[in-house]
């Protein structure tokens, strides 16, 4: 595998300040977990995490160097997830205003919520630009695809890290968004979040 434990230590290290950086996960895990509690905002990490596992592989496979070979390949994922995004923010914005999306029980599912968490990671071209722009930096000259196989899990497992840290202090606060009318701003918030997100991802910045 060629991998020292400098390398190693370093491309860790790189890891976490890339995923306690706030973006997209951070923002929307937080106020999912903190409106509809710890067992959607789970189902909401495996998501995010399986998205972002595919990403993975698919920089392990190379593919993901289309990017730098044909621009509008990004181009056009990156309008495909911003649209994904917005049409994230139009649902919460809806259910800001419907009383029976905050009552117990009613608001997004587990399995809505990892189907969110999957598809949006699966949409983000930044998501796949990590792995192209940080793994060959760590790689030792000719190492193989189990060397690079060895940091995506390691990225995984410190974004895993990171986001079940998030939901898990975020459903802590689930009592707090009992009351409808706070559940329903929250729901506006975490909207406008999102709408900033996609002009974000648009940008290209």
């Amino acid at each position: 595998m060629d991998l020292d434990a400098a390398r190693i230590a370093g491309f860790l290290l790189t890891a976490l300040i890339v995923e306690i950086t706030p973006g997209p996960n951070m923002v929307w895990l937080a106020l999912l977990s903190a409106t509809e509690g710890r067992r959607t905002g789970l189902a909401a990490v495996l998501g995010i995490t399986l998205g972002l596992a595919v990403q993975g592989l698919l920089a392990v496979a190379g593919v993901n160097a289309l990017f730098d070979a044909v621009p509008a390949a990004y181009d056009a994922l990156r309008a495909v997830g911003a649209g994904y995004l917005l049409w994230l923010a139009i649902e919460s914005w809806r259910d800001a205003g419907n009383p029976a999306h905050h009552l117990p029980g009613g608001g997004e599912g587990p399995v809505s919520a990892f189907r969110s968490g999957l598809v949006t990671n699966l949409l983000n071209p930044k998501s796949a630009l990590v792995y192209l722009a940080l793994l060959p930096g760590f790689l030792p000259q000719g190492a193989d695809w189990t060397a690079t196989t060895a940091l995506v899990a390691l990225y995984l497992m410190v974004a895993a890290l990171v986001h079940l840290a998030i939901c898990l202090a975020a459903a802590q606060t689930r009592r707090m968004t009992d009351n409808p009318v706070t559940s329903a701003w929250l729901h506006r918030v975490q909207a406008l979040a999102l709408v900033a997100v996609a002009g974000w991802v648009l940008a290209g910045t």
